[in-house]
């Protein structure tokens, strides 16, 4: 009876090791088709690059926890995006990968400033956006058609950017950021919530900054409330707008509310209706945003989206505020890569040289002209 039970024993031990390696592989196939499905992406989103290794070294001081930051690169403003993730990648000990969008013309240049330079060791996937996904959803003026900037719409389609992520962080290429990227990352979303702004009435900033950010810090600034399909939604006009240049989306909550769809129904109409304000000053990102998210959305610590430095070229913030932020965002006209802008020098301590010259800054150029 010893040697029988010891044989039962033995069965049991090797049943329960044959169905830990069944579920195994049926995890691993599962993975495999959640990849393959997503992969064969609509959106013509394709990723056209990734370097999935960190190098050992790095891996060891490093933490595990994985933190994806999506960041649009266009080849006008590539500089920016560096110097913004330079600045991400050097302030923290966390896993980051960057998920770089961009078209396709900005794919080699972009690939050479990572590989041959100091950003070399940055984990990240460049993905080739494909305008021809806003057909029938921006108005495009023929006499501007130039100034339509696709990229800017791209946060829009998260979900497709980084499929296997629950949690995202998007940022503009106009920001830099002065500490650890997981604390932002860390911020909590109520439930039900798909995203976290920082809204702009209660934002430190914003008591000083809102005359030169043309008064747009609330939905009537945003939209034209003289529209019946606005008057309908039942917004009131004076309620709070939020900043969409940097915000932390649950990837999960966002496509169980379908909100790409629901984005692009609020383009497609404005393109039929003329919803947008007739002042409007900012982005066209901007209104279908603020329909979608009205009263749906978390808060982020507004020291992480200091913004407004680009609203004109003198210095509204004392050097003291400017060192304590943690996250400043140039948005506006002036930009730190232009001629003119605030706390530029802040920006330019992240600024990695593009090795091909195709990028310079124009403003060395302009103060070495003054200086003649």
């Amino acid at each position: 009876s010893v040697k029988f039970s010891v044989n039962i024993s033995i069965l049991i031990v090797a049943v329960v090791i044959f169905l830990v390696v069944l579920h195994h592989n049926f995890l691993g196939l599962s993975d495999f088709l959640k990849r393959e499905l997503s992969d064969s992406n609509p959106l013509g989103l394709q990723p056209v690059d990734f370097i999935p290794a960190v190098p050992q070294r790095l891996a060891d001081e490093r933490n595990d926890k994985e933190i994806s930051v999506v960041i649009a690169a266009s080849d006008e403003r590539l500089g920016g995006a560096i110097a913004a993730m330079n600045s991400i990648y050097r302030n923290t000990k966390s896993n980051v990968v960057f998920h770089i969008v961009t078209l396709n013309d900005t794919v080699d240049h972009l690939r050479l400033w990572l590989s041959n330079t100091a950003l070399k060791n940055l984990r990240y996937r460049i993905l080739d956006f494909d305008p021809r996904v806003l057909e029938g959803k921006v108005q495009v003026d023929p006499q501007k058609a130039d100034t339509l900037k696709p990229l800017t719409f791209a946060r829009f389609y998260l979900p497709s950017l980084v499929p296997h992520a629950e949690k995202a962080i998007y940022v503009d290429d106009d920001i830099i950021v002065q500490d650890d990227i997981l604390e932002l990352y860390n911020t909590p979303l109520k439930p039900g919530h798909a995203a976290a702004f920082s809204d702009d009435c209660d934002s430190t900033t914003n008591k000083v900054a809102v005359r030169g950010a043309g008064n747009q810090y609330n939905y009537i600034g945003f939209l034209d409330y003289k529209k019946e399909t606005i008057r309908k939604l039942a917004m009131k006009a004076n309620t709070c707008s939020f900043n969409p240049g940097v915000f932390v989306a649950n990837l999960t909550e966002w496509k169980l509310q379908n909100i790409t769809k629901q984005l692009e129904k609020w383009m497609a109409l404005n393109v039929e209706e003329e919803l947008y304000s007739r002042s409007l000053a900012g982005s066209i990102t901007t209104p279908p945003l603020l329909i979608v998210f009205y009263k749906q959305h978390s808060s982020i610590d507004p020291m992480w989206n200091v913004r407004h430095l680009g609203s004109s070229a003198g210095k509204r913030y004392s050097p003291q505020f400017v060192k304590a932020a943690k996250l400043l965002h140039w948005n506006g006209h002036f930009k730190p890569w232009g001629r003119t802008a605030s706390y530029a020098e802040v920006w330019e301590k992240w600024y990695v040289p593009d090795p091909t010259g195709k990028f310079s800054l124009i403003r060395r150029h302009s103060e070495a002209y003054e200086a003649k």
